[in-house]
């Protein structure tokens, strides 16, 4: 059975990419969007991601993945590598989107101790669903482990087959962080 479709998630885009490269794997979006739905009545998914010419393509599949993306204007350190720290932009749209009542509970994807007094304001408004961390437990802040949050961590071994790019053994269903598979009762 399907949840109603009341909730948003608010991604950090890098620490996503981030977190789930660290473990040696690629994130398929368009399975973890669907799992966001499935799993957590996530209607509106926001991306928050650096803007870069070059990620054209990238931005175009995310889109069709659907997701909805709010680009950050990145900077480049001394050795060229780009940085577009999204972290404000999205306790602002997570903010902003309570008081003007655009979801019943957010969902927060990131493993960055930087939100957790996000979490806490949520968690304050009765609006905190969970946090998914997209990195093993022991690099997940202990700022967010702190708001006593739930927290699902991406690096479950039962979610991988179903989330990571490629893999040709996806199951129809996704298991929950905890194991289970969405619908089940076991």
């Amino acid at each position: 059975m399907q949840k109603p479709l009341l909730n948003n998630a608010y991604i950090d885009g890098a620490n996503l990419h981030n977190g789930i490269s660290a473990q040696g794997w690629k994130l398929d979006y368009r399975s973890f969007r669907a799992w966001l739905k499935e799993k957590y009545g996530v209607r509106d998914a926001y991306l928050f991601i650096g803007l870069m010419p070059d990620k054209a393509v990238l931005y175009t599949n995310l889109q069709r993945a659907g997701f909805i993306l709010i680009f950050k204007d990145v900077v480049y350190n001394s050795v060229g590598k780009a940085k577009g720290n999204c972290d404000a932009d999205l306790v602002l749209q997570c903010v902003v989107d309570f008081f003007n009542k655009k979801y019943e509970q957010a969902i927060i994807v990131s493993s960055d101790g930087d939100y957790a007094c996000l979490v806490k304001f949520l968690q304050e408004q009765d609006a905190m669903r969970i946090i998914v961390s997209p990195s093993i437990q022991q690099h997940c802040s202990i700022l967010l482990k702190k708001t006593g949050a739930p927290i699902a961590h991406l690096s479950e071994p039962r979610l991988r087959p179903f989330l990571e790019y490629g893999n040709k053994s996806k199951n129809k269903e996704a298991p929950d962080a905890d194991g289970t598979v969405i619908g089940s009762s076991s």
